[in-house]
C-alpha cells in the first residue's frame, strides 16, 4: 500500500486495518512514577543514543520531543532498512522549517517559563515515514534528566505501525514528493470540507428550534450510503450546549445507537473556552460545529439531534452531507461502522487510571476527547498523567504517553492557553480545567478483540483529578481473534518432532507489569536459555495469521530471536524487543506469523505447524550475550 495515498483519501478510514499493529516507544518512567524524562534504548557503536528501533516493515506517524532551547541541541538521525549512513538528519530547531518537516505536518512550539527553569521547545511531526525492512532513530546526545542547568531533558515518543509485509510501498526519502505536497495541502484545509465528491447530497434544516427534551430526525435514509459531513450553527454560542446537545446515529437498523455523543465530544472540545479547528472535527465559539469523519452504512441510517438541556436551542443551520458514490468502494474493500464509546461521565478513580473507554469487538481507534478537572473549582487540573491503552488484552500497554501533555503533542506547551494543529490540541489553562483531543487520520490503533483506554490522575495516580471523555473508533461487535492454545511453564511439554534441549531449567520470578496494575505482584515460572524452543500449533482453517504472545523478563533489553515455521525462517522480521525495564520487569509482547507461512505449496491451508524460536544476540556477534527468555506463551488465530 502507498502510505500517502491512504492518508490522502479520508474515505479509506473505515476500511479494516488487519495487517498492522500500533506501538509506542518513548520516555516512560521505568519505576512507574512521573520521571518521564529519560529516553534511550542503548548507545550504538558510533556513540549515538538509540531512541527507537524497529526491525521489520512499518511506518512512523508521530514523533515528539521537547527540550530546553538553552541546552545543547540534539541532532536526530534516521536510519532505514539497515543503512549504515543516516538517510537524513534534523536538528531540534529545524522542525517546522526543514522539508518535509514543515507546517502543518510538522512544527515546533516554544512553551512558557516553568518554575524558573526557562522556556521549553516542543517539536512534533506527523510526517509519515514508511520503511520496508527497519528503522532506527538516534540522538547525538543522551536525552536524560530534567535539569536545564545541566543541559538535560529527554521527554519524547514515537508512535508507529508494524506491518506484516513490506511489499507495495517505498521507504521514506526526505526529498520533494508530490504526495507529500498533496498531504500538506489537505492538512491546510482543516476547518473546511475535505471530501471530494461528485454527487454530494444534503439534508438541510433551517430555523430548527429544539425545546428541552426535544428531538429532531435530521436524516433517515434507506439504502447504502456514507455520511460525509455533519455541520451545525446555533443561534448563539453557549458552552453549555457542548454537554446538553447530543447527536445519535443508528446504522443498518441497529437497536442501540452506534454514535451517541455530546457536541463537546463529537466536535472535539468539551470545555469550549476557545475555538479548535482540526482536520476531521472542530468547533468555533461563534456557535458553528463540524465533523467530517466518513460514516458508511449498507442498508439504512437514522440521525437524531436531541436537546437534553433546560433551555430551548435554535439552529439557523443544520446539515448532514451524505453520498452514495462510495458504495462500490466499500462493497469491494469492506468497512467498519463509525462508533463512539459510552460517555465517561466526570469521575475520579482513587489510585487508579480513569478508564475512558473499554470496548469489545474488532476495529481501529481514530480519535479521543479527554477532559480533566481539579478537586475544587479553584484547583488546577494537572497536565501530567500518562495515557495508557491496552489492546486485545495485552498486559503491557501498546500505546502510552509521558503525560497528558505529550499525548496531545505539545509537551509543556500544554501549560499555555489553547493550542491545536490538524491532528491534536487542547483547550484550557487559564480556566484551571483542560480538554484535549487526538485524532488519528493515519496512525489508527487496530484491535482484534478489545481495547482499554485509560489515563492517570497526575504523574502516578497521586493527585485528585476528575476526568470525562469519549473514544471514537471504526468497529464491529464481532471478534476477529481467538485464543487457540497456551504454554505455562511448570508443566511444559513439547510434542513436536524435535528433541528439546535439557538446559531449559525452570526459574521463578516475582515482579510487575507496566501500566495501571503496576502495583500488583505477579509470580511466574520461566526459562532463561540460548537454546531454541519449539512447539506445534493447530491452524484453524480460516485463520489469516497466527499470533504468538509471550511474557518475558525485560530487565535486560534487546531480546531477539528468529522464528521458523516448519523449518522455514520468517523473513519479514525477527522477534525483537528493544526496550528494557529493571523495575517493572514483566513484558508481554507479540509476534505475528503472516498468512503465507500457513499455506502449503499448493496453497492449501496447513492443519498443523511446528514453530521454532532460535534466540540470537542483538548485535550480530556470536560472542555477545543472549538475553532472550520466556515465562509463558499464548497463541491466537486472527481472521479477516
Amino acid at each position: 500500500m502507498n502510505i500517502y495515498e491512504t492518508l490522502l483519501n479520508p474515505k479509506a478510514l473505515p476500511v479494516p486495518k488487519s495487517h498492522c499493529r500500533a506501538h509506542y516507544e518513548g520516555s516512560i518512567d521505568k519505576t512507574g512514577g512521573n520521571a518521564d524524562w529519560d529516553w534511550n534504548l542503548y548507545q550504538d557503536e558510533n556513540g549515538e543514543w538509540v531512541l527507537f528501533e524497529h526491525l521489520g516493515p512499518g511506518c512512523i506517524y508521530n514523533f515528539v520531543q521537547h527540550r530546553y532551547p538553552s541546552c545543547e541541541e540534539p541532532v536526530f538521525s534516521f536510519y532505514f532498512d539497515g543503512e549504515k549512513t543516516p538517510r537524513f538528519t534534523i536538528r531540534h530547531s529545524q522542525f517546522g522549517e526543514k522539508y518535509p518537516f514543515v507546517e502543518p505536518l510538522s512544527s515546533r512550539y516554544i512553551g512558557p517559563y516553568d518554575n524558573g527553569r526557562g522556556p521549553i521547545r516542543v517539536v512534533r511531526s506527523f510526517v509519515p515515514m514508511p520503511y520496508k525492512k527497519s528503522c532506527r532513530i538516534t540522538s547525538s546526545i543522551c536525552l536524560k534528566g530534567c535539569d536545564r542547568a545541566k543541559g538535560e531533558g529527554g521527554w519524547g515518543h514515537v508512535i508507529y505501525h508494524a506491518f506484516e509485509s513490506g511489499s507495495g510501498y517505498e521507504t521514506f526519502t526526505p526529498g520533494e514528493n508530490p504526495l507529500t505536497e498533496k498531504l500538506i495541502t489537505l492538512w491546510k484545509q482543516a476547518g473546511s470540507p475535505i471530501h471530494t465528491l461528485n454527487a454530494q447530497k444534503s439534508s438541510c434544516r433551517h430555523g430548527l428550534t429544539l425545546q428541552p427534551g426535544g428531538q429532531a430526525t435530521l436524516l433517515a435514509h434507506d439504502g447504502a450510503g456514507t455520511i460525509a459531513g455533519i455541520r451545525f450553527i446555533t443561534e448563539r454560542y453557549d458552552p453549555k450546549h457542548l454537554q446538553s446537545l447530543t447527536l445519535k446515529a443508528y446504522w443498518d437498523s441497529h437497536v442501540k445507537p452506534d454514535v451517541e455523543a455530546s457536541f463537546g465530544c463529537l466536535f472535539s472540545n468539551e470545555l469550549g473556552y476557545h475555538s479548535v479547528n482540526y482536520l476531521l472535527s472542530g468547533m468555533n465559539t461563534d456557535g458553528s460545529y463540524y465533523n467530517y469523519y466518513p460514516m458508511p452504512y449498507s442498508e439504512n441510517c437514522r440521525i437524531i439531534l436531541e436537546n437534553k438541556g433546560d433551555l430551548p436551542v435554535t439552529f439557523p443551520f443544520c446539515e448532514i452531507l451524505w453520498t452514495m458514490e462510495w458504495n462500490d468502494y466499500y462493497k469491494e474493500n469492506g468497512f467498519y461502522y463509525f462508533r463512539s464509546s459510552s460517555y465517561y461521565n466526570r469521575h475520579h478513580t482513587e489510585g487508579a487510571d480513569s478508564i475512558i473507554a473499554q470496548v469489545s469487538g474488532s476495529g481501529h481507534i481514530v480519535g479521543s476527547v479527554i477532559t480533566a478537572f481539579g478537586k475544587t473549582p479553584q484547583s488546577r487540573a494537572d497536565c501530567e498523567g500518562d495515557v495508557r491503552i491496552h489492546i486485545d488484552g495485552l498486559r503491557t500497554p501498546q500505546i502510552e504517553s509521558d503525560g497528558s501533555e505529550s499525548y496531545s503533542c505539545y509537551g509543556w506547551g500544554f501549560e499555555t492557553p489553547q493550542e491545536y494543529n490538524p491532528a491534536s490540541g487542547y483547550d484550557g489553562h487559564e480556566h484551571k480545567n483542560w480538554s484535549m483531543h487526538r485524532s488519528l487520520p493515519g496512525d489508527w490503533y487496530p484491535f482484534s478483540s478489545e481495547f482499554r483506554f485509560g489515563i492517570e490522575s497526575g504523574g502516578c495516580n497521586d493527585i485528585y483529578m476528575e476526568h470525562s471523555g469519549m473514544v471514537f473508533y471504526y468497529g464491529s461487535d464481532a471478534v476477529s481473534q481467538e485464543k487457540i492454545g497456551e504454554i505455562r511453564f511448570g508443566d511444559f511439554a513439547c510434542d513436536c518432532d524435535y528433541a528439546c534441549p535439557d538446559d531449559l531449567a525452570l526459574v521463578k520470578m516475582t515482579s510487575f507489569f507496566e501500566g495501571d496494575d503496576d502495583h500488583i505482584p505477579v509470580t511466574l515460572y520461566g526459562r532463561r536459555s540460548s537454546a531454541w524452543r519449539c512447539f506445534t500449533l493447530e491452524v484453524p482453517s480460516n485463520a489469516a495469521s497466527l499470533v504468538l504472545r509471550r511474557v518475558s523478563d525485560q530487565t535486560n533489553g534487546r531480546q531477539m530471536a528468529d522464528v521458523f515455521v516448519d523449518d522455514v525462517k520468517i523473513e519479514e522480521y525477527p522477534w525483537y524487543a528493544p526496550d528494557f525495564n529493571p523495575h517493572k520487569k514483566w513484558l508481554e509482547d507479540e509476534f505475528v506469523i503472516p498468512g503465507k507461512y500457513l499455506s502449503q505449496k499448493n496453497l492449501s491451508r496447513k492443519q498443523r505447524i511446528t514453530v521454532r524460536i532460535e534466540p540470537k544476540p542483538c548485535d550480530g556477534r556470536d560472542s555477545s550475550p543472549i538475553t532472550w527468555n520466556d515465562f509463558g506463551y499464548e497463541f491466537f488465530a486472527r481472521y479477516e
